[in-house]
């Protein structure tokens, strides 16, 4: 059977494909489809997976880990951002080893799209001595997870899939299994003095993860998903990873005439980059991120060649690749484009029109004029936008949970008023913490949780703290007489301008909660209302 899928699509395919018992995510794009794929598969249904999304990246981790200790096949997905936000179980994970497989899937953004920085998340997996696939094609990201959750119970090591932002959300015909693979039975054949990482137990599993280092270095040499593919010419030799060598492909689509390394499972195939070096008298290498390969090679591989690509500036040193990219480096003529119209003005996301935070933010900078001094910590999420005109309403936006506890560090610096706005998802996501240290301290902090209902910059997904905020806050130790809950519309501004400057001038923690349904999930919701009035 073929479907035209998204690679998002196709890794969630290939994951229901393989036996798949349980996805753990929080949403973040360029990854969020693959959770959204599964959540409406007929087979998830029908299998029950487990589909919904988690607190954060690192209780995703946590409970995929927890999955895999019973001898079931899992499945975690987030951003690369993510990928830092659940380090300490992702990096452990390699120490306690698997039992059901296990993929830990990340898409990285390069050029930044959506995200704080360009990541490349192969040296986690380098770090962790993980093994790490990398496809090239949306058929090879299908095929990649039967492959991967294998590996991932043959080795006991969790498997690291990276994909990044054109694989993710581009389309392409895929070949789908006849037949899905039955889910595992639940076993325990796990042994507790691997899974219990107290340091002598550790220890021992520490040496026998490094010992697999060079097994592991060979079977990427041996693997289907990396390959020499040999050329007469070799006054230059190309190494290409993930969606660069189908960049190349573009650039050459009768065949390159000079010999290429595809790299799409890693450690390095250090065999095949020795042959190519020693082959060759330059070697370019194409690598979406950073230069991971390119190091490698400069540093330890012998022969006389030339290494050319991201940091001798024959590839850009930042941003993602496309196939002009890939032409210029090879010396190739571009293809004629057109320069955008003079009339064409850029136009930056704004908040959408009758969205709860534009109220939020008109409201507080009404009150912070009588605050020349005043500091505003964002985070991360739509209301982001804040930081941009109109409002201009934000000083620092670092990640997730940060406003909570940048607001509290600079307040513990002396600065007054400082004042936090997080998103809801956000607060139980990475704020709770923040808040509890700033309640534990009495810190001098006036915290907006500004709630919209969903966790709306992803697409409207659901938000573990709905309808839990004030709850959590209390249980948190906020004191009642300083948690106000108000609802965002401009008949309330005086009401909310009335709050803002009361907790402001309250010295110690006070919590706003302005509460409205996103705009978008709002529309979505009085659709699905009115086709059932219809039926």
């Amino acid at each position: 059977m073929k479907k035209l899928l998204l690679g998002d699509e196709a890794i969630a395919q290939g994951a229901l494909d393989a036996g798949l018992s349980g996805v753990y995510a929080y949403p973040g794009t360029p990854s969020t489809e693959i959770t959204e794929y599964i959540q409406n598969s007929p087979l998830a249904k029908e299998r029950n997976v487990h589909r919904r999304w988690s607190t954060n990246e690192k209780t995703a981790m946590e409970e995929a880990l927890g999955m895999s200790f019973m001898g079931k096949r899992a499945l975690v997905c987030m951003k690369h951002v993510g990928l830092n936000v659940c380090a300490d179980p992702f990096v452990n994970a390699a120490m306690t080893g698997t039992n059901g497989g296990l993929v830990v899937l990340v898409a990285d953004d390069p050029s930044m799209h959506s995200s704080q920085n360009e990541q490349d998340s192969r040296f986690y997996a380098k770090f962790a001595m993980m093994p790490c696939l990398e496809p090239a094609s949306q058929q090879e990201a299908y095929d990649m997870m039967s492959f991967a959750y294998d590996m991932s119970e043959r080795i006991h090591l969790p498997i690291l899939m990276r994909v990044t932002t054109r694989m993710a959300h581009s389309r392409a015909v895929v070949q789908i299994a006849d037949e899905p693979r039955k889910e595992n039975e639940m076993n325990f054949v796990a042994k507790a003095n691997e899974w219990t990482l107290l340091p002598a137990m550790a220890r021992k599993r520490n040496d026998i993860v490094t010992a697999m280092q060079p097994e592991l270095e060979q079977e990427a040499v041996e693997s289907r998903f990396n390959k020499y593919i040999d050329a007469a010419d070799k006054s230059l030799g190309i190494v290409a990873s993930g969606i660069a060598f189908n960049y190349l492909n573009e650039c050459y689509p009768e065949g390159c005439p000079f010999p290429v390394v595809k790299v799409s499972q890693y450690p390095l195939p250090k065999d095949l980059l020795r042959r190519l070096t020693a082959e060759c008298d330059a070697v370019l290498v194409l690598e979406e991120g950073q230069p991971f390969i390119e190091d490698v090679l400069t540093g330890v591989m012998p022969g006389n060649a030339t290494i050319k690509g991201r940091l001798t500036g024959d590839v850009p040193r930042t941003g993602e690749l496309n196939p002009d990219i890939v032409k210029k480096a090879l010396g190739m003529p571009l293809a004629e484009c057109y320069a955008p119209s003079e009339n064409v003005t850029p136009r930056p996301p704004a908040l959408c029109q009758g969205c709860g935070h534009r109220d939020v933010y008109a409201a507080l900078n009404q009150v912070l004029e009588a605050y020349p001094n005043a500091r505003v910590f964002g985070d991360i999420g739509c209301y982001t936008l804040g930081a941009l005109p109109p409002y201009k309403a934000l000083h620092s936006t670092v990640d997730m949970g940060a406003s909570i506890t940048m607001a509290k560090g600079a307040a513990d610096a002396g600065q007054w008023p400082a004042v936090a706005v997080i998103g809801d998802s956000t607060f139980t996501h990475s704020g709770m913490t923040g808040l509890l240290d700033a309640i534990n301290e009495g810190a001098d902090i006036t915290v907006i949780i500004s709630d919209n209902l969903t966790t709306g910059m992803t697409g409207g997904q659901d938000s573990a703290g709905t309808n839990k905020i004030e709850a959590i806050c209390r249980g948190l130790g906020v004191a009642e007489e300083h948690l106000k809950t108000v609802v965002p519309l401009p008949k309330n501004m005086p009401e909310i301008t009335k709050i803002l400057r009361e907790e402001i001038e309250y010295h110690g923690v006070s919590v706003i909660i302005p509460c409205r349904e996103c705009m978008q999930t709002l529309q979505r919701h009085l659709r699905e209302k009115k086709l059932k009035a219809k039926k």
